[in-house]
């Protein structure tokens, strides 16, 4: 038996609160994967979910890289500051017509704060006959998130069907 790291009671604490509300109905989970680097001793886990009924998709993504990993597990050798791990959320919308993107982002901020970094790439294929745009919205917290931050995780969840619900009356 192993003493899991941070990035182990985040991933469950994620998984658990995600799949309860899948498993009642409000969300639905449509990707998740697990991914251990063993070159660079890094893991990644990300989970993609939407409303029923909702085409608008967020990938929300947890990585730990070998520093957070050494710093848990040496604290002597590494400060305290990398013990954790980083989020990021990325939002995939795709509709049929051009969309305020300025009202996007101030959705995304009056949820997410001020502080966040949002960037928005959007995809198009005009010579193609389907004319549907693609947006990716990436919303990246940029600091380190701890076990500290736990409660913070589950209550992010009402925080993601929010901003799915608005996003979805956006397009």
């Amino acid at each position: 038996m192993f003493d899991p790291t941070a990035f182990d009671n985040m991933k469950v604490v994620i998984e658990g609160v995600l799949y309860d509300r899948d498993i009642s109905g409000e969300i639905v989970i449509t990707d998740r994967n697990d991914l251990l680097n063993i070159a660079k001793m890094s893991r990644q886990f990300d989970v993609s979910i939407r409303l029923p009924h909702s085409s608008v998709i967020v990938k929300m993504e947890l990585k730990s890289d070998l520093h957070n990993l050494a710093a848990e597990l040496l604290p002597n050798s590494l400060s305290d500051h990398h013990a954790g791990c980083y989020l990021n959320m990325q939002f995939f919308l795709e509709h049929d017509v051009e969309i305020d993107y300025q009202s996007i982002v101030k959705i995304l901020r009056d949820i997410w704060g001020a502080t966040r970094k949002i960037s928005l790439s959007v995809h198009k294929k005009p010579l193609e006959p389907d004319k549907s745009i693609k947006t990716v919205i990436t919303l990246v917290f940029d600091r380190l998130i701890t076990e500290d931050q736990l409660d913070d995780l589950v209550e992010m969840t009402d925080f993601l069907v929010i901003t799915l619900e608005k996003l979805n009356k956006a397009i």
